[in-house]
């Protein structure tokens, strides 16, 4: 009998790594991008005018010979509109002065580091999407894309990650004790990732809820969290919710355990494969 494929469901916030790992990124919005391009644009286009009243300055004192003046004109616009925005991404990790602003930079698709191939490749198709457009291109597809994505981006095969996260509470709720019995043999399949936001959001804010709202907002969520759980226990909806809310941490604090293991086990191997220096 052969075996059974094993099939990952990939959601739109998610990046597969290498490894099989899905990652939980946020890529930047439409509106967020386009603030960020809007901002490139304007330090590229001052950079621009001043390389060019530099040239004319250069051609017109006679400094260089005006029938070079084509070739110059062409040289500034290359290294102005491709050399330095390729430079900048590839030695900032993939961020520019609208990406620090709108707090994001770019990416691979597998969630690693831009590298020169693909900061050139972005530079290089912008000239037709950005510059000779007037944007135009870019916004198109970028408004048809999932992340956002222009189409110097889905040749480089890149993407505009978020940076700036919110900050984790430190607060966790406490673990039903009507559920103790079933905690043993409970299991909760991988929710999608709007679904278990919503059971956090809730759980960390239904003290501050209208009692009716909170007891609707508790059936409609428990509703949808109990097709990714079995044994589905006997109980309210807020209960469920702060129990799959616990097992879920627990769950995600044992995988980063394991992650931290297998790392350190890692290091130590090449650690031991180092020769060390004779002692003294």
């Amino acid at each position: 009998m052969a075996p059974r494929a094993l099939t990952v469901d990939i959601h739109q916030d998610e990046v597969l790594t290498g490894e099989a790992i899905a990652l939980d990124v946020q890529p930047l919005s439409y509106f967020q991008r386009a603030l960020g391009a809007a901002i490139d644009a304007v330090a590229i286009i001052a950079l621009l005018l001043s390389a060019s009243a530099v040239s004319a300055w250069l051609t017109t004192g006679s400094i260089i010979d005006p029938a070079a003046s084509p070739i110059l004109a062409i040289t500034v616009t290359v290294v102005v509109l491709v050399a330095i925005p390729t430079t900048v991404e590839t030695l900032s990790g993939g961020r520019s002065l609208g990406k620090l602003v709108v707090g994001g930079r770019v990416v691979r698709s597998d969630g690693g580091a831009s590298r020169f191939r693909q900061a050139f490749i972005r530079a290089f198709v912008g000239i037709l999407e950005i510059w000779m457009t007037l944007g135009a291109v870019a916004a198109l597809v970028g408004a048809f894309t999932p992340r956002s994505q222009r189409l110097g981006d889905l040749l480089a095969g890149t993407y505009c990650e978020r940076t700036r996260a919110r900050p984790v509470r430190d607060v966790l709720p406490e673990f039903p004790a009507a559920l103790a019995s079933w905690r043993q043999v409970a299991d909760v399949a991988r929710m999608p990732d709007r679904l278990a936001r919503r059971v956090s959001q809730f759980v960390h804010q239904a003290e501050r809820l209208d009692p009716g709202a909170r007891r609707r907002l508790a059936h409609e969520l428990g509703t949808e969290v109990s097709a990714y759980v079995s044994p589905v226990p006997p109980v309210d909806g807020e209960t469920l919710l702060r129990a799959v809310a616990v097992l879920r941490r627990e769950r995600e604090v044992r995988a980063l355990q394991i992650q931290n293991d297998r790392l350190e086990v890692l290091t130590a191997g090449d650690h031991e494969g180092v020769p060390q220096p004779p002692a003294s």
